[in-house]
């Protein structure tokens, strides 16, 4: 069972209830969801949700061990064979495709490859790093995608061989299991608003402090976690250089833009066939609003024979 959606549409909250309603088990499809050090900013679910039914793949990296969609299908896939009913929850659309078409297998590059890819990022700059990638992978990545870039490099060097060579090595799809989806496409406005109420709740529950104590680590500025929607933005607050009430507005209007992109992803990709695809265009604003009428219907759906 997949629930995906843009960012504050209610994924998390559906997919608990269908979990309670059905003995599921949601695993984690939000990329930056898998990182343990910020649990507010990236929404994860709260210890409360987690304890009404199994969780998994949520907060099991340190932020300085950059996840990716071959290491994530892999444990997702582990997860799925070992529970009852697994509900593939989030919004991070290259998860998803990875499970449903596969992905290629790169080996990993390794501690001293990734290091040294860091290294010259910060001195020759995204761009002159691309440079000194193979042609092949060059021309499929942009050459200011810094963390795309990077990783394309670390795997050249690390293996001897680039990353589009190993693209081409793609596993199966995903064999022996039913596929039904639901999309949550709720009213644009509806989600602005569900965004901007959202960072101020977690502004109210300590996510300044939950981002100053991330930032004093002193990780490299690359990093996925780095990049997280509040993160960027709350970082200026604390340097200085923004208001709160600045910081508030631009994560908020990045957050809206991104949901913008994500649900032009899922309109134009296929996950799972017609019939087996349920799309709900309202938000869902919390696990108490979901009546038992609408649980049924969509246990309906998900147990229909065909």
């Amino acid at each position: 069972m997949l629930v995906a959606g843009p960012t504050a549409s209610g994924k998390s909250a559906l997919a608990l209830a269908l979990a309670r309603a059905l003995g599921g088990t949601v695993i984690n499809t939000d990329a930056m969801q898998c990182y343990r050090e910020l649990r507010l900013i990236t929404a994860r679910p709260s210890p409360e949700d987690e304890a009404l039914a199994p969780h998994r793949l949520y907060g099991v990296r340190a932020a300085a061990e950059p996840a990716n969609a071959a290491w994530w299908r892999g444990a997702a896939l582990a997860e799925m064979n070992n529970c009852n009913l697994p509900i593939l929850c989030g919004g991070t659309g290259m998860y998803f495709s990875a499970l449903i078409n596969g992905i290629a297998q790169v080996p990993e590059p390794g501690a001293q490859a990734r290091t040294e890819a860091r290294a010259l990022l910060v001195a020759l700059g995204a761009p002159g790093l691309h440079a000194r990638l193979d042609a092949e992978t060059a021309l499929r990545l942009k050459p200011g995608d810094s963390q795309r870039v990077a990783r394309a490099y670390e795997v050249l060097i690390g293996t001897g061989q680039g990353l589009a060579a190993w693209q081409r090595l793609t596993t199966h799809r995903l064999e022996g299991w039913r596929v039904r989806m639901i999309l949550l496409d709720p009213p644009r406005e509806a989600l602005r608003e569900a965004i901007a109420a959202r960072f101020a709740a977690m502004l109210d529950t300590g996510a300044v402090e939950e981002v100053r104590n991330f930032l004093n680590l002193g990780l490299d500025a690359s990093l996925p976690l780095m990049r997280a929607h509040g993160v960027p933005e709350l970082g200026a607050y604390l340097r200085g250089s923004i208001t709160l009430s600045e910081a508030t507005a631009r994560a908020v209007l990045a957050t809206h833009q991104y949901t913008k992109r994500q649900l032009t992803w899922f309109k134009h990709q296929k996950l799972a066939d017609t019939p087996d695809m349920q799309i709900i265009q309202s938000r869902i604003e919390g696990f108490e609003q979901l009546s038992k009428s609408f649980i049924d219907y969509l246990v309906n759906f998900i147990n229909s024979p065909g």
